[in-house]
Order: C-alpha cells, then sequence, then structure tokens
C-alpha cells in the first residue's frame, strides 16, 4: 500500500481530472472508484495515527499520558 502522502497526491489528481467534466462516462467512473479506494486509505490511516497520539496531562504534579479522544470520539460518550 502507497504511503499516505502518495494516496493524497494520487487522490487531488482524480479530483482536478473529474472536476474538468471533459472525461467518457467509463473512464469518470473508473477514477471515481480509485478515489473512493484511496480515500479510504487515507482514513484508515489517519485513524490508525489518531490511536497512537496521546496527550499529557499533569495530575498531582507529574505528567501522565492519556489516550487522545477525537471529537467522534467525545461526542458519542456524551461528552
Amino acid at each position: 500500500m502507497p504511503k499516505f502522502e502518495d494516496c493524497l497526491q494520487q487522490l487531488e489528481k482524480i479530483v482536478e481530472q473529474l472536476e474538468k467534466g471533459d472525461l467518457p462516462l467509463e473512464k469518470s467512473l473508473q477514477l471515481f472508484e480509485e478515489g473512493v479506494r484511496l480515500s479510504n486509505s487515507c482514513r484508515q490511516e489517519l485513524e490508525a495515527a489518531e490511536g497512537k497520539v496521546e496527550i499529557l496531562m499533569k495530575q498531582s504534579g507529574k505528567l501522565q499520558a492519556e489516550p487522545f479522544e477525537s471529537g467522534k470520539q467525545a461526542a458519542g460518550d456524551g461528552r
């Protein structure tokens, strides 16, 4: 699987091609499908990276690492 940056760059090229609007329908559909695949790959990499991020909290004068909670998780637990 290509790196995140490579996937993002390919996705940007696909968007540029689709925005021109001068492609045949079949080619547009192929590019759209590839774009969805690349988008999903980027999303999965971002979610994996998010799981590795920690926040340092100061408790009782000491720094303690706590897992980062994204807005999506925080909204789901009623906070």
